[in-house]
C-alpha cells in the first residue's frame, strides 16, 4: 500500500481514499481480535493501550463490539495514548547523546580492526 501511496499519478483524493480502506481493514482485524479474545477468555473487560489507543475510529468500533458483546472496554485519557515507537527513539536519541559525551572525554579507545570472534 505504501508503494500506491508514494505513486505521484495517483491523485489526493485516491491516496486519502487508499489509506482509508488501509485504516477500516485494520480496525476490522483488531475489532473482531479483540471480541474474540473477549469471548475465548470468558472475560468481559477490554482495556486499550499505547499509541492504538488514541485512534477515534477504532475506539467507536470497539465502544460498539463490546456492547453488542455485553463487555466493556477501557481507554486511557487520550494525552496518555502516545505511540511506544517515539519513546523508543527518544530513548536511544538519548543513548547515543550519552555515548558521544564518553566519546569526547576519551573513556574509550579506537579499534580500527577487531577480530570477528571479539566482536
Amino acid at each position: 500500500m505504501l508503494t500506491q501511496v508514494r505513486n505521484r499519478s495517483l491523485e489526493d483524493e485516491d491516496k486519502a481514499d487508499l489509506c482509508a480502506e488501509f485504516q477500516a481493514a485494520i480496525i476490522e482485524v483488531l475489532t473482531s481480535k479483540s471480541l474474540a479474545a473477549l469471548k475465548a477468555s470468558g472475560l468481559q473487560q477490554l482495556v486499550v493501550a499505547g499509541g492504538v489507543g488514541a485512534n477515534r475510529a477504532l475506539r467507536t468500533a470497539l465502544d460498539a463490539g463490546t456492547q453488542a458483546a455485553g463487555a466493556r472496554v477501557f481507554y486511557p485519557e487520550m494525552e496518555l495514548c502516545t505511540d511506544n515507537g517515539a519513546m523508543i527513539a527518544f530513548a536511544g536519541a538519548q543513548r547515543l547523546l550519552r555515548k558521544a559525551a564518553e566519546a569526547s572525554r576519551g573513556s574509550f579507545g579506537v579499534r580500527p580492526r577487531w577480530v570477528l570472534g571479539e566482536v
